[in-house]
């Protein structure tokens, strides 16, 4: 029998899966994989895409079973995949202990966001796949593989786009925990963002610059995130942005109290690096999102592009947002090999209108090595992410060791990495 799987958090994508699997125990999981033709593992549902669909199972790991294990000594934590960022802070914080970055949304899955590449901001964080030290994975056969940074697969497997099969469990590495204070600022001219975006980014340890682009000439806000123990005083003003005189959301005219707490106020990490709280709904919730990572020496260039489409995106979009993200040596993190700069675009749930634009706006990035989000709407075919990663021919073979029998391929893989 054919059942309904539901929505997206967004409601921008409904799941064409044929069945929908809970598992609570491994041998309850590998049940499920053993006997499925097609599976597919599901988080948090905050891709915005067909990456997690599949014409055969669907198996959440939400309630997969398993404690969550600190090592105080390593400085590392064993984790269920299953668990949500914002649930795995707030116990890590009560034992003293932080992840060195966290994502706009505590929201999400550790395995979700893992798979994916998923990042939050700042010169020196990586993408939260680089703060995995060790996974485990159980593969279509049922078996249970284990794999530990440095091992010859590992950096091929941690942003696996799920086509290695169920992750079970995550090991992540940690540092004591550790305050932040958040400010807005607002109002810097577009040509002074560009002229200085280095020193702007550089300013904080996390860095977001919002806009519209109903104003091509103004990034309405800049969101720092200092750490009083590592960053410099907070400024007056930043290249002419000034203080926000309240608590700003990153859309226009939304309420800012799902925003984590703003006006410099200290805090704790988990409760500053977010943009938002884990107890109210994140954005806006109705929305479409794509994004693009571009190497950090085209940022400039890949922003005056995007600027000149300005009156096209305007009338499409919420917000944009950029930030910076660290380089690691993930085969497909849209960070390996060289610092990135993220260009995420939240639109309006207008879906025929955006995917009617996503090409003109790709062409114009195309010349800058945009690589497109994982979970993220983009129109960009198998031709362009074999050029984008150097490594994708390494990941096919690796997924045809781990699953021969295409078991967890789907058609979004096909129609990207996997044709």
């Amino acid at each position: 029998m054919t059942i309904d799987a539901g929505l997206n958090w967004a409601g921008n994508h409904r799941y064409t899966a044929g069945r929908l699997a809970a598992p609570t125990t491994i041998g309850e999981l590998r049940a499920e994989v053993t006997t499925a033709d097609h599976a597919r593992a599901i988080g948090s549902r905050h891709s915005f895409n067909a990456l997690c669909d599949t014409e055969g199972t669907l198996i959440s790991t939400a309630s997969l079973s398993g404690d969550i294990l600190i090592d105080h000594d390593a400085l590392r934590v064993h984790v269920p995949a299953g668990v949500r960022y914002g649930e795995l802070s707030h116990r890590l914080e009560a034992e003293g202990f932080a992840l060195p970055a966290m994502a706009s949304l505590p929201h999400i899955s550790v395995g979700g966001a893992i798979a994916t590449g998923t990042h939050g901001s700042g010169d020196a964080a990586q993408s939260l796949a680089a703060t995995v030290s060790g996974l485990e994975l159980m593969t279509a056969d049922g078996d249970l593989r284990r794999l530990v940074r440095g091992d010859d697969d590992f950096a091929g497997a941690v942003v696996s786009l799920g086509a290695l099969g169920i992750v079970t469990r995550v090991t992540l590495d940690l540092e004591p925990t550790y305050q932040v204070e958040q400010r807005v600022y607002e109002g810097v001219p577009v040509d002074v963002a560009l002229e200085n975006l280095d020193a702007i980014t550089s300013g904080a340890t996390s860095v977001s610059l919002f806009t519209t682009w109903k104003n091509p000439d103004v990034i309405d806000q800049v969101w720092h995130k200092r750490r009083p123990d590592r960053d410099a005083d907070a400024p007056a003003t930043v290249f002419g942005a000034v203080p926000a005189s309240g608590p700003r959301h990153p859309v226009p005219g939304n309420p800012a109290f799902a925003c984590t707490t703003q006006l410099g106020e200290p805090g704790a990490w988990l409760d500053r690096l977010p943009h938002f709280r884990l107890d109210h709904t994140p954005s806006s919730g109705a929305e479409i999102q794509s994004e693009y990572l571009v190497p950090r020496r085209h940022a400039v260039d890949a922003l005056r592009a995007i600027r000149s489409l300005a009156g096209r995106i305007a009338p499409l979009l919420q917000v944009a947002e950029v930030r910076t993200v660290a380089a690691d040596d993930l085969w497909l993190s849209p960070a390996s090999g060289e610092d990135v700069v993220a260009l995420h675009f939240t639109w309006h749930p207008r879906t025929t209108e955006v995917l009617a634009l996503l090409p003109t706006l790709e062409a114009a990035l195309e010349p800058f090595e945009a690589r497109p989000h994982w979970g993220k709407v983009s129109t960009i075919g198998a031709d362009r992410y074999a050029e984008l990663y150097p490594r994708l021919p390494d990941f096919r073979d690796l997924v045809d060791r781990f699953d021969p029998h295409g078991v967890f391929h789907n058609a979004q893989l096909r129609a990207t990495v996997l044709p």
